[in-house]
């Protein structure tokens, strides 16, 4: 097999290099964020960021501490690739394709494992490295291919820890869930799975404490050595080992609460919304999270044939931290955090799953085949090879199409709207990470809150300008339609793009003529 992993792992990095080479900017909010923060910190401003994604840690001012919500791995790992080769994006590029090239190859491994044959270390790994819907976001600064890496490397530790009772194995499980949790806060339910899977009973098997405790401290004490600079750094900024407020996103009652000023993320609020709001929520959450796991995660074929696939082997102590992982995340996406769960965290929390389904499909189809070519008079081998060649070909077009939407959106015009606004302007804006990127401005995001509140939050943050488009939380809706009137703090300077049919392009730039509170800003 160490031949077919070199083949396999020299395959990821020319896919992997021309998936970096094609991707140009981070693309999208979550990115723009890893990428800013570690660009920061390459360049000596420590962990920090210029503008307020939401408005969760309120600072006194701009910069503030960043990945106050957002865990920092993918920004450190970003930043060693620009302290190295230069502040560009294709050196805050290049760790990750490492990451996918590991990725790649331990989910060979993994089908190799569970399938007993090179046909599933082919498979599974070609299914991963064309990963579906996740192929657009491999090479990007997300934690996609890192949280498939460390996520599934926990997964797979702790089964051979429960297959072969050796204490050992949790040490790994221990570092790797430290690194997932550094990467995601859900990271922290691996290392709860990894204590369900040290004490769960075992079957017909006579067993002493003294193991699972042994097990149990070199966990704990391996995913604290990991995370220990981390709480000594949290303690220093917000006066906590984590940020809680993270947790308080279960009462969300629609997602753009996430960007509310105040926040005011309370079970009191959340239970006064009504259980018929709440209920309707979680079916939605449902929904589109059975969506996820089918389209997603399963290359819109391959989930009922992994799922038959896991019954026959639910007994594999290898796949005992799998199937807990899989129900717990999916279970806290939906029915505990189901607007941030179905808006993405599933989606980004499930790469930890896609190599154990990728095996698991390609079993559960092969199941199939045999069962069929009982009643069919089919060649078993020929349709084995058939429909392995047709379920790679739909991964790779699946990839594509992805790569190409992603690609194919139109960019902003930075330069159309930046010519109306004076190099040192603080900016409210949506998505001020993106801002930042292309321009170097400072700002804060657009607030779900009554524009009365614009002075306030401008005041605090010394914003000069508030820059519309489409892309609005519901109270600057009427403003960017044109259906009211200005109000008497803000001095509208541009109106771009409003003689074309299309009024979706619209863009209204406006000067911020007063700021409430006990200002410091120097131009007050």
């Amino acid at each position: 097999m160490r031949r077919d992993l070199l083949i396999l792992s020299a395959l990821a990095l020319v896919v992997g290099s021309i998936l970096l080479a094609v991707r140009d900017d981070p693309g999208y909010a979550d990115a723009y964020y890893y990428y800013n923060a570690g660009e920061r910190l390459a360049n000596g401003h420590g962990l920090s960021e210029p503008y307020m994604w939401n408005f969760l840690h309120l600072s006194d001012e701009l910069p503030a501490p960043s990945h106050t919500y957002w865990m920092p791995l993918a920004s450190l790992i970003a930043a060693g690739g620009m302290i190295l080769l230069g502040s560009t994006f294709s050196a805050a590029q290049l760790p990750f394709l490492f990451l996918l090239v590991g990725l790649v190859a331990l989910s060979g491994w993994l089908g190799h494992r569970l399938g007993g044959s090179q046909r599933y270390f082919w498979l599974t790994g070609l299914l991963v490295l064309f990963g579906g819907f996740f192929f657009p976001f491999w090479l990007t600064t997300d934690t996609f291919a890192l949280y498939g890496l460390v996520g599934a490397g926990a997964l797979i530790t702790m089964g051979l820890g429960r297959e072969q009772g050796e204490w050992r194995w949790y040490l790994a499980t221990g570092t790797l869930g430290g690194l997932a949790h550094l990467a995601r806060s859900d990271g922290l339910l691996l290392v709860v799975v990894a204590l369900i899977v040290i004490w769960w009973p075992r079957r017909g098997e006579k067993e002493t404490g003294l193991p699972r405790w042994r097990s149990s401290a070199g966990l704990l004490l391996a995913y604290l050595l990991v995370m220990a600079p981390w709480f000594v750094r949290n303690m220093t900024v917000i006066e906590s080992p984590l940020p809680t407020g993270g947790v308080n996103t279960a009462f969300l009652r629609g997602y753009n609460e996430i960007f509310a000023y105040p926040v005011d993320w309370s079970p009191q609020n959340f239970f006064a919304w009504g259980w018929g709001n709440i209920v309707d929520s979680r079916l939605e959450a449902l929904g589109a999270n059975f969506g996820t796991w089918l389209a997603v995660e399963n290359y819109v074929l391959l989930g009922p044939f992994a799922l038959v696939a896991l019954w026959r082997q639910r007994h594999h102590k290898l796949l005992m931290g799998f199937m807990w992982y899989a129900l717990g995340l999916h279970f806290a996406m939906t029915f505990v955090f189901a607007y941030p769960g179905y808006r993405g965290g599933l989606f980004h929390s499930s790469a930890a799953l896609l190599p154990f389904w990728a095996a698991l499909g390609v079993i559960g189809m092969d199941m199939g085949i045999a069962r069929m070519a009982q009643w069919r008079n089919w060649k078993p081998q020929e349709a084995r090879l058939v429909f392995g060649v047709a379920v790679v070909i739909i991964a790779i077009a699946l990839s594509v199409n992805g790569l190409r939407t992603q690609l194919g959106r139109a960019p902003l015009d930075y330069d159309d709207r930046t010519q109306h606004l004076p190099d040192d302007a603080v900016i409210m804006v949506n998505n001020p990470a993106g801002w930042y990127y292309h321009t170097g401005l400072w700002g804060v995001t657009l607030p779900e809150a009554p524009l009365e509140r614009v002075p306030e939050i401008a005041g605090r943050f010394c914003v000069t300008h508030l820059v519309i488009d489409q892309n609005v939380t519901e109270s600057f809706k009427p403003l960017i339609e044109g259906n009211i009137a200005p109000p008497s703090f803000l001095e509208e300077i541009a109106h771009l793009n409003k003689d074309t049919e299309d009024a979706d392009d619209d863009v209204r730039i406006s000067r911020i003529t007063a700021r409430s509170g006990d200002s410091h800003c120097p131009f007050d």
